[in-house]
């Protein structure tokens, strides 16, 4: 008896998915508050370096999960909501790659400004995966 792969993927998918997502809002809220705490920039720096590395390999089980659960899925690529999903999650990947290699040369709004437009992206793959 073979075992249908999709459930497993699916849960990989969501798993990293939440990963992802869930550490930027954790992270939010705790820049906030280590901010008004008077936290040292080093600090705030160390804190976005080990997010950076669970935040990539989540992303990194995300994609081809994603893409695997189309095929297995029989979800034709020219499915509309499925180009929004995909959309959301190419601009969510180039906001955070681009902020992660700017961070250091960029103002503190700048920053800031670059961490919410990637929450709110992230947060739109989230709303584009309900649609789908």
């Amino acid at each position: 008896m073979a075992v249908d792969p999709l459930p497993i993927v699916r849960w990989l998918h969501l798993m990293a998915a939440a990963t992802w997502t869930g550490g930027l809002v954790t992270l939010a809220a705790l820049v906030v508050v280590l901010h008004r705490a008077g936290a040292e920039r080093a600090l705030l720096q160390a804190a976005a370096r080990g997010f950076a590395a669970v935040s990539w390999t989540a992303m990194a089980i995300a994609i081809p999960t994603g893409l695997l659960q189309v095929s297995l899925m029989g979800l034709p690529w020219s499915y509309g909501r499925l180009h929004l999903k995909l959309a959301m999650v190419v601009l969510t990947v180039l906001l955070a790659g681009g902020h992660q290699l700017t961070a250091r040369r960029s103002s503190p709004r700048a920053r800031g400004m670059i961490q919410a437009a990637i929450l709110l992206a992230s947060l739109g793959v989230f709303a584009a995966a309900v649609a789908l």
